[in-house]
């Protein structure tokens, strides 16, 4: 049973965002005392007094021309009150009304949508006028309500029930995160104007992320809901990473955050490069974040229909990473073009393929009798005449897949045969290029002093 949706709207800075926040519980939208923060919709799961529903957070309505970015935004705004159960219309009660809180509220007494009138930052009576000005907006008694400080909230659960008809009061249980029908959790990462947002609505079919020429659109970290061929896929855009030295924005350093925040909790990640750029250092530091949060990555050559050089491109691409980044080579490397549509299949098909590399467990024996072989065909070193003996090896965990040796002296084994056997496991396993995490382990020596 699909969740309600609720569509927070207002002019900018009003506290849609911590509005959103304090709804879904958790800090997921940016909050700034500038205007303009929130770009695109950002989507939350909610729960108000065992009510359930789904969230949307909205841009500021402003009233630029529509080939603008921030008419764009007026665009994605008013798709997510189109497709709202309610809309909940937030004023700033301290600010009181200004004209384009009248043009907002024109505008939705136009739309089919209920609305829901709150008169925000209203702690502490310092809001009092701007509440009772409120009720010329013409859609009933405004909710006195301060989002940063929760109050107004038994009256909003009030307000909301009679129009929602469809609340979920039970808890959910939730599909196992392993489990292979499990939604696909897919961040697209790159550098900002790499054409992640307009990658992710092609994939959607709609215009759902706002995109243009302006570099650095997208702020939040965006997840959305999807099927690709029947399969579930939560595909999460985020703002684009530059190098830590040109950050020097609060807000981007904010974003930077979210970004990182959003590889953590991603299962496959694609990073997106720029075709008509080649591959950057920006890229790699990019890809090195990737495999040390343990993520499983697929690299995508985006702008493919107009890179020059096709072939030699693609190859130098190949040969700069498998250098560059020697961690993990062979990483599924695919060409795309968020414009055309093209490759964005096999992209898709790639990524759930990684993430079954990177969720595979190998049983105890079939894993053993790999380790038998790779210690014969290769046995440990013996430095200073003393061998180093590697018994046996278990998986410890998955996602990523993660082992353990245990042996004596494995404190002097060099750093190439771990290589050694990290690449067996990729190659002889069928883990492929994803991140492996392989320790060692001595038995405890029980003579050794306490």
């Amino acid at each position: 049973m699909s969740l309600p949706v609720v569509a927070i709207i207002g002019r900018p800075n009003v506290g849609k965002s911590t509005l959103f926040n304090r709804l879904v519980g958790k800090k997921v939208a940016l909050v700034d005392d500038r205007p303009g923060v929130t770009r695109d919709r950002r989507e939350g799961d909610a729960n108000l007094s065992g009510m359930n529903f789904r969230l949307v957070d909205t841009a500021g309505f402003e009233e630029d021309d529509a080939a603008t970015l921030p008419g764009r935004m007026r665009a994605q705004t008013q798709a997510a009150v189109a497709g709202a159960d309610v809309a909940l219309f937030v004023i700033d009660s301290r600010a009181g009304l200004v004209p384009l809180d009248q043009e907002i509220a024109r505008w939705l007494r136009g739309t089919n949508t209920p609305v829901i009138l709150i008169a925000n930052k209203a702690e502490g009576r310092a809001g009092d006028s701007g509440v009772y000005e409120s009720f010329s907006l013409g859609f009933g008694e405004p909710i006195p309500f301060s989002a940063e400080h929760g109050e107004g909230l038994a009256d909003l659960f009030d307000e909301l029930m009679p129009h929602l008809d469809r609340i979920a009061v039970e808890a959910v249980v939730e599909e196992d995160d392993e489990s292979p029908s499990a939604p696909l959790k897919m961040a697209i990462v790159g550098r900002p104007n790499a054409g992640k947002s307009t990658l992710v609505n092609k994939i959607l079919g709609e215009e759902r992320m706002i995109t243009g020429p302006e570099a650095g659109i997208t702020r939040d970290s965006i997840a959305i809901e999807w099927e690709f061929e029947g399969r579930a896929v939560r595909l999460i855009d985020t703002a684009g990473l530059r190098r830590k030295a040109k950050v020097e924005d609060k807000l981007e350093k904010l974003s930077a955050a979210d970004t990182a925040h959003a590889i953590d909790f991603a299962e496959v990640v694609v990073l997106l490069l720029d075709a008509t750029r080649g591959l950057e250092a920006q890229d790699l530091r990019i890809a090195d974040q990737i495999f040390e949060e343990g993520r499983a990555m697929v690299i995508a050559l985006n702008k493919w229909d107009v890179a020059e050089g096709q072939s030699a491109l693609f190859n130098g691409v190949r040969f700069a990473l498998d250098e560059g980044f020697a961690q993990v080579k062979g990483v599924p490397l695919l060409t795309v073009s968020a414009a055309t549509g093209k490759g964005l299949d096999v992209l898709l098909k790639v990524a759930f393929e990684t993430r079954d590399a990177w969720s595979k467990r190998v049983p105890t024996g079939e894993l053993n009798r790999w380790f038998e072989r790779a210690l014969e065909a290769n046995p440990p070193p013996a430095p200073g005449g003393r061998r180093i003996k590697l018994r046996y090896i278990t998986q410890i965990k998955s996602r990523p897949p993660s082992f353990v040796i245990f042996g004596t002296r494995v404190d002097q084994l060099p750093e190439s045969y771990r290589r050694y056997l990290v690449n067996g496991i990729r190659r002889e396993l069928g883990f492929g290029a994803v991140p492996v995490r392989l320790t060692f382990r001595a038995p405890k020596n029980p003579f050794a002093p306490t």
